[in-house]
């Protein structure tokens, strides 16, 4: 017998199942697709269950806004250019699904790379060891040029827009920023001194590439101020910069009295991050609106939410 003091269970007080609130009923399940099931129905046929329902609800939210012609935003980082999602980009933009396009500095020499040369994305273990690393000269002194160019005239992303469609470069309907430009959808890129590659040449200014991002800021959080109930704010794997920068402009927004509440905010990124799970899906939503976070692969989550809007509409 043990030393120790047992409590004694028999007179725990149980209730029937039948009474008890539960969260999960055979409603919820999976359905089973079949052969040559739409989207739309691959979409229906997901469990009604945690991010299912939330994916579910996200789209509901998407389309209302497309429908509504309200502010689209959507942020990123450079890895998805990377994985090969510009041409989804560039439709969503064609059908007004993305009404402002915001982009690290590093989606700019991506972009430029694909645009001008068709290739892009160099091996950096490889490159670290003996100092090549970011070290292409072509792209840089494009990028850097058109920065200088620009200087007080333009933002960082018109300044290379403007040089890609002088360039007529052989792939510019694969360009994020030369569709932007041609669709007239406001562009900003958000430059941080010492993080990319362009920033390591002589060619670089970093007045002007101050400058010009000071301006894309000013643009960004203008069309920031114009977030209402049926807006959608999508930050799509940008760990912190953008995070960061749309936190500011929202707070710029609010403080000058726009009504920029109640949107619905996503973040899509491999793994969660801080900084997009409180900058973008829960302190702008804390009050009223919605956040959501979806994790999985860019190359796999962001066809499946475009098909999905694109048989909804």
């Amino acid at each position: 017998m043990s030393k120790y003091k047992k409590l004694d269970f028999k007179n725990v007080k149980t209730h029937s199942l039948k009474d008890r609130k539960s969260k999960v009923s055979l409603s919820d399940f999976a359905k089973l697709t079949e052969k040559d099931q739409d989207i739309d129905a691959f979409i229906d046929s997901l469990p009604n269950i945690l991010t299912g329902q939330s994916f579910k609800d996200f789209l509901d939210d998407y389309t209302n806004s497309i429908r509504t012609k309200s502010t689209i935003l959507l942020m990123m980082g450079a890895h998805v250019i990377k994985v090969g999602i510009s041409p989804i980009l560039i439709d969503a933009m064609k059908r007004g699904w993305i009404t402002h396009l915001a982009l690290n500095g590093a989606c700019v020499i991506h972009d430029v790379e694909i645009a001008l040369w068709g290739i892009t994305s160099e091996d950096v273990a490889e490159g670290i060891e003996d100092g090549s690393f970011g070290m292409a000269k072509e792209s840089t002194e494009f990028i850097n040029e058109a920065v200088k160019n620009g200087r007080g005239t333009m933002g960082y992303g018109e300044s290379v827009a403007t040089a890609l469609e002088q360039s007529n470069g052989p792939h510019l309907d694969n360009s994020l920023l030369y569709n932007a430009y041609k669709l007239n959808i406001p562009f900003t890129v958000h430059s941080a001194l010492g993080t990319e590659i362009i920033h390591q040449h002589p060619s670089v200014d970093g007045a002007a590439v101050g400058d010009t991002t000071w301006t894309d800021f000013q643009i960004f959080t203008n069309n920031v101020s114009t977030l209402d109930k049926n807006s959608i704010v999508l930050n799509v794997g940008s760990a912190v910069i953008m995070p960061e920068v749309f936190l500011k402009a929202l707070t710029v927004a609010r403080n000058l009295g726009y009504p920029a509440f109640g949107f619905s905010s996503a973040n899509f990124d491999m793994i969660r991050h801080y900084r997009p799970t409180v900058n973008v899906v829960e302190r702008p939503t804390q009050k009223v609106g919605k956040g959501y976070y979806f994790i999985g692969h860019h190359e796999i989550m962001l066809p499946l939410l475009f098909a999905a809007l694109k048989s909804r509409l």
